[in-house]
């Protein structure tokens, strides 16, 4: 889509504005949007590294102790040696360690991107990966069933026993235990 300013250069902005219940919408090159007033490039611009590093430093604002947020500060991974706050400051960690050594300040960021998760269980081919969503299902109904059981809800736990089977049968009728 062109510059519906210019008409040369590609439109790589793109703006709507609502007044009054009507709906315009302007799409334009990041030259024309800066003649025309539409943006202000005069501040520093944020990159995606900005943002993250944001979103890793939550913490900071959110701390009223400032004995808690020095402690974030020098908080060291013990295999690469690099601080908490070398991390925010880069954006990436230095060894696959860090992960553990700063899950302290890490699993709340990861609830907050993950819709309340704080584990990645990634996606499962359609084509190969019966077996791999197989499992993954028995493994969860597994867990249900130990939670209903504690719950002593037996009729249900029951039914999810009986699923459990069935979905063994499936996946093991080939011969292979895995």
């Amino acid at each position: 889509m062109d510059c519906q300013e210019c008409q040369e250069r590609p439109a790589t902005l793109h703006f709507t504005k609502v007044v009054n219940g009507n709906k315009t919408e302007i799409h334009v090159c990041e030259q024309c949007a800066k003649e025309k007033g539409y943006v202000s490039y005069d501040e520093e611009a944020y990159s995606l590294h900005d943002l993250l590093s944001g979103l890793f430093n939550f913490n900071s604002s959110s701390i009223n102790k400032n004995s808690e947020f020095v402690q974030s500060q020098v908080l060291t991974c013990d295999n690469c040696s690099m601080t908490y706050q070398d991390f925010t400051r880069v954006g990436k960690f230095g060894c696959a360690e860090c992960y553990h050594a700063f899950s302290e300040h890490l699993n709340p960021i990861f609830r907050r991107v993950h819709s309340g998760n704080t584990t990645h269980d990634g996606k499962i081919p359609k084509r190969i990966g019966s077996d791999l969503s197989l499992k993954r299902t028995l493994s969860d109904y597994k867990e249900k069933l130990q939670n209903l059981i504690k719950n002593e809800e037996f009729e249900q736990a029951a039914k999810v026993r009986d699923q459990i089977k069935e979905i063994e049968r499936e996946l093991y009728k080939g011969g292979g235990d895995e």
